[in-house]
């Protein structure tokens, strides 16, 4: 039977030969017209536009200069604009003067073009960018300036709704602002930048700056012929890619302003930055980039006496930046000389700040970790030769709402490490007699031997256990058994100087304060405190000295008031006696005063007693000395009322209120609080509250007593002998 069929002219698409696909015509030539028709509307809106260009430029200048007098009181003023191409606008005498204020920026010639086709979709990308002749003034005089309309906040609207702020969005949109703004083609001729104030004034003269190709270079004058800084390398805005170098010529490239202003003194050879590519997977964005600096020179009165120098470091980092945090990835390498540090850096914003830090190497030869220290960093270690590996590890978490709940965990592993040869500083000198030398104000005081040519030099075992107990359960009690640190006195110190927004506690062991004293300066330096644990690391890990020398020199060489140094001065200066024979109360009280040893002679009341305000750092250390069965209880208070000082010194302390006596103390240098006083969190023995049997309120050491608390205080302390007498005849 035969089959009818309808026969349509159809397209045939084909490839290799074979029909793939076949369109009815008639949708053909729909798509023909409409595809014709928009074009013509292009077209005929394109030609519209482009005659009614020069009024659509003057239509948006004018809103731009009337947003700028609204928002930002600037008064800008063109000569005139015009285009000089399809997308091309030449603009010349620009001026911006805020109101009330210097002159902020003066340009006479700048031309600037845009990509069209990015255009047609909202984008704007630059394609050129030609500046000749311009000046940007930044003046400040006292507390007002010419650019501080920058960080003017902007009134907001009660009733509007705050958007939650989304970190990877934000980034994501400033750096593709940035990189849309670099033309292909830039030619800067002449622009300067000039920065002064009621003290100091800067200026950068851009001779020139091109990109051509993607090739960038710039010569930049600093301060008139003071210095030329030079930009080179590679641009790539649409790869998101760039590779660029900063040097001098024929010197370093410096930053006085920096000296000037915050007292940092920092120059390099050279420092380069690279962006090798930028993802984003939802709200994650990824930044790979390096950054690297050759012979950086830093110095800061409170980073180091001396100038560091780091001669070659990298930084190759991938940065991952999230809706609520930012960080840097564990995969990240830092270069310092032959070792790599691998480094985890996490900020948190919300819902609480949460900061996280974890650094890990791999096994290192020791020696290449010595080679890499920065010059000028640990000066004494300066030549030193050591054989063996180390491996360092850090972990660090900080929630700001839970700061108890603080993590601090670091450990530098020692793999057979060994001392082959000393440098600068031979550390086994405290194993035989030295020369002691006390710094005051940055002054010498006097020369002092630890040793038995000293006749104040005391042997440990001719130093009364009182004494000794009573000052290892005050600065250290685990000084025995530890390796030089103790982490849970890191960790306290970290949470009370968080809560406190201030630096409040330290953290130094006993192995700590002796190899500042022994080795160091007195300089409360970044590098000082660096310089410090390395040696405490060095002597501990390497057997050096026995715990129990390096107790017998600190005791003989620690500062115990002015100019009293060592326990053999200290006992007969406050009590007559030598070391061996003090008892409990009078260890307890020269532990008491290591910390501020200058504030010694004012714990005493004129008649040679001791203030009512250390009673309580008695019966706090006397107490833990008795639970680890170091003293016989007591309960009053662990010889504090018999303690008497020297009758000689008596008539050298005036008979007035604590008040008053305190007060000869201003001025005294802070020093760290122990590791007893940082791991239960008390105060210091001079701040420690007394609290009085008959109210609950307690006596600081400032208070004034009125006649009858005295006479309640009098009653009280003599009940407590009473009852102390009772239980020693018992």
């Amino acid at each position: 039977m035969a089959k009818t069929f309808l026969r349509f002219n159809t397209l045939s698409l084909k490839r290799s030969g074979n029909p793939l696909m076949q369109i009815p015509h008639k949708y053909i030539k729909i798509a023909l017209i409409t595809l014709t028709s928009l074009l013509v509307i292009i077209i005929i809106a394109g030609g519209i536009a482009y005659t009614k260009r020069e009024a659509i430029l003057r239509a948006a200048i004018q809103k731009g200069i009337t947003k700028a007098k609204r928002d930002y009181d600037l008064d800008v003023k063109i000569g005139s604009a015009n285009f000089t191409g399809l997308s091309t606008v030449s603009f010349k005498n620009i001026t911006v003067v805020p109101q009330d204020r210097d002159s902020l920026a003066n340009i006479q010639n700048f031309k600037v073009g845009v990509k069209l086709f990015p255009l047609l979709f909202g984008d704007i990308k630059l394609s050129e960018i030609i500046l000749n002749t311009g000046q940007v003034n930044l003046v400040k005089r006292g507390s007002v300036s010419n650019y501080d309309f920058i960080f003017r906040k902007k009134s907001v609207d009660s009733t509007e709704k705050k958007s939650e702020l989304n970190l990877s969005k934000l980034a994501n949109s400033l750096i593709n602002q940035l990189l849309y703004k670099i033309p292909d083609d830039m030619d800067v001729r002449g622009f300067e930048i000039k920065f002064r104030d009621d003290t100091s004034a800067l200026n950068f003269y851009t001779t020139s700056a091109t990109i051509d190709g993607g090739d960038v270079k710039s010569t930049i004058k600093v301060n008139g012929n003071e210095s030329t800084w030079h930009v080179e390398g590679t641009v790539d805005p649409g790869d998101q890619q760039l590779d660029l170098i900063m040097f001098a010529d024929n010197k370093k490239v410096e930053l006085p302003f920096l000296e000037k202003r915050l007292g940092l003194k920092l120059n390099f050879d050279t420092a380069s930055t690279q962006m090798k590519g930028i993802s984003k997977r939802g709200d994650i964005l990824e930044i790979n980039g390096s950054w690297g600096v050759k012979n950086l020179l830093v110095n800061h009165v409170r980073i180091s006496a001396n100038d560091i120098v780091v001669p070659d470091a990298y930084l190759d980092a991938d940065m991952v930046i999230g809706k609520n945090f930012v960080s840097i990835d564990s995969t990240s390498t830092i270069h310092v000389k032959d070792i790599s540090i691998h480094p985890f850096i996490k900020y948190t914003l919300s819902p609480s700040k949460v900061y996280e830090l974890k650094v890990h190497t791999d096994e290192m030869d020791a020696q290449q970790v010595v080679n890499s220290f920065p010059q000028g960093l640990f000066e004494s270690l300066e030549g030193i030769q050591v054989k063996g590996k180390v491996k360092y590890d850090l972990d660090f978490h900080l929630d700001e709402k839970i700061p108890d709940s603080v993590i601090f965990k670091s450990e530098l592993k020692n793999i057979g490490f060994k001392v082959v040869k000393w440098g600068k500083t031979n550390l086994q000198k405290i194993n035989k007699t030295f020369v002691y030398t006390p710094y005051e104000y940055g002054k010498p005081m006097r020369d002092i031997i630890i040793g038995p040519e000293n006749p104040d030099y005391v042997p440990i075992d001719q130093i009364s256990p009182n004494l000794k107990n009573a000052l290892l359960t005050a600065e250290d009690p685990s000084f025995y058994s530890h390796n030089g640190f103790v982490e849970e006195s890191f960790r306290n110190s970290i949470i009370t100087n968080f809560k406190e927004k201030a630096f409040k506690r330290g953290g130094s062991t006993i192995s700590m304060q002796l190899v500042k004293n022994v080795y160091l300066s007195r300089q409360k330096t970044m590098a000082r405190k660096a310089e410090e644990m390395l040696i405490v690391w060095i002597i501990e890990n390497s057997n050096l000295s026995s715990k129990q020398r390096m107790f017998e020199v600190y005791l003989n060489l620690i500062e115990w008031g002015r100019n009293v140094y060592g326990i053999g001065e200290a006992a007969r200066y406050y009590f007559g006696k030598h070391p061996s024979q003090l008892d409990v109360g009078e260890g307890i009280f020269l532990a008491s005063i290591v910390p501020r040893p200058k504030g010694g002679l004012y714990r005493f009341e004129g008649d040679g007693s001791l203030r009512q305000s250390l009673r309580g750092y008695f019966r706090l250390i006397g107490g833990l000395m008795a639970r680890r069965g170091l003293t016989a209880p007591d309960s009053s208070a662990y010889g504090f009322y018999s303690v008497r000082l020297r009758e000689g010194l008596r008539s050298g302390i005036p008979m007035v209120d604590s008040l008053t006596a305190d007060s000869l103390m201003v001025g005294e240098p802070e020093e760290e609080l122990t590791i007893l006083e940082q791991i239960i969190g008390k105060k210091r023995p001079d701040t420690v509250a007394i609290k009085d049997v008959n109210k609950s309120k307690p006596i600081s050491k400032d208070t004034v007593a009125a006649p009858a608390e005295t006479r309640k205080q009098r009653r009280e302390q003599r009940r407590e002998q009473r009852e102390a007498k009772k239980n020693e005849d018992d």
